[in-house]
């Protein structure tokens, strides 16, 4: 079969693989439909292997050549003894986290995205969304509703990043929220923020274009670029009594993102870290101490989340599609997809190679 594989920094490759074999027990096979290209995808082709194990994965055993691609979906073709949730011919989308089920502190308590040996399909697994097929385990494979496109299933999975990001703010009705970073991630969070009742929306952005199309996309929104603005000056100018959004989520994983959520939040407001930094950032503690502020971390997305994220898609509630701008063919995957998307213009936003092409 067809794969994209990362073999090194700058070397993606498509390529003739064996297709998967028969499930085992508790696996499932499935005929992949749409795939996500994500900003953790761009980082391994840009300067990795980062999160694609040099040596054997603790768990998986997972090493070399990796099929890329953890936001997706397809049909199941087949499944293994034991497997009863799914059957052929069942639109699934893929929850890609794959770690102990037992035996582990975190997975006793539910916990499954905390697990220190976490492992993902599309980093440290055998399969991955950026191929015709992948064998995953039972766990991973959740079926979505009828009215759910096989687009939309691609993109449960970033919408789980943005609605857990919401969840770990807290974000209640009628709050202000402040979203640093207008790519996926941040203009996803956005619309989790809305969903979950935010009245007040602020998007920061260095990226005019980028801020051009949350703004076409979110409609009533405050777009900052901190070249030209301050961002918690027009926060506060913004707000109720000038002291502050009550909210501020960190999207890009960058340190003066950070110290601008600081700035920008009130007085025991909430800031959410959900972009990865690089290395250490200083931040300045003495107005987290004197603004009596929550700093709180959103790591992935608890497990359990895919029905719930698929009602929000699938509602209307969070419209995840307007984010994808280009859909293109597998053989296309590296010109088309990985270099446009760190085209420093910034022009796409989500781009989701379609398998059946």
């Amino acid at each position: 079969m067809q794969a994209l594989r990362f073999h090194a920094a700058k070397d993606l490759r498509v390529e003739e693989i064996p297709a998967p074999g028969n499930p085992g027990p508790g696996q499932v096979l499935i005929e992949n439909r749409f795939c996500g290209i994500c900003g953790t995808d761009l980082h391994e082709y840009a300067y990795g292997p980062i999160f694609i194990p040099r040596e054997p994965h603790p768990f998986t055993g997972a090493h070399g050549a990796q099929v890329l691609g953890h936001e997706f979906g397809g049909v199941v073709t087949a499944v293994g003894e034991g497997v009863a949730h799914v059957k052929p011919g069942d639109r699934v989308s893929v929850q890609p986290l794959i770690m102990p089920r037992s035996g582990d502190y975190f997975a006793a308590r539910g916990l499954f995205h905390l697990s220190t040996q976490l492992a993902l399909a599309g980093l440290s697994w055998g399969s991955g969304g950026m191929a015709q097929q992948a064998l995953l385990n039972d766990y991973n494979v959740e079926p979505i509703p009828d009215d759910l496109s096989d687009e939309e299933a691609a993109l449960i999975e970033p919408t789980a990043v943005a609605v857990y990001a919401c969840d770990r703010a807290g974000i209640r009705a009628g709050e202000s929220v402040l979203i640093t970073g207008a790519g996926p991630i941040g203009i996803l969070t956005a619309m989790a923020a809305r969903a979950a009742g935010a009245t007040q929306l602020f998007i920061s952005d260095l990226n005019d274009t980028r801020l051009r199309l949350a703004q076409e996309i979110l409609g009533e929104v405050r777009t900052i670029n901190p070249r030209s603005e301050k961002v918690g000056e027009v926060v506060r100018a913004a707000t109720e009594g000038g002291v502050g959004c009550d909210v501020a989520i960190e999207c890009v994983g960058n340190e003066h993102a950070l110290k601008n959520c600081v700035d920008a939040v009130r007085k025991q407001g909430v800031v959410v870290q959900t972009g990865l930094h690089p290395g250490e950032s200083p931040l300045g503690w003495f107005d987290v101490t004197f603004k009596d502020i929550d700093i709180r971390g959103a790591w992935a997305y608890p497990t359990h989340y895919w029905p719930r994220v698929a009602r929000l898609i699938a509602s209307g509630a969070i419209p995840a599609r307007k984010i994808v701008t280009k859909r293109i063919a597998l053989a296309e995957a590296v010109k088309e997809g990985f270099d446009q998307l760190l085209d420093p213009a910034g022009t796409q936003l989500k781009i989701l190679i379609d398998l059946s092409r």
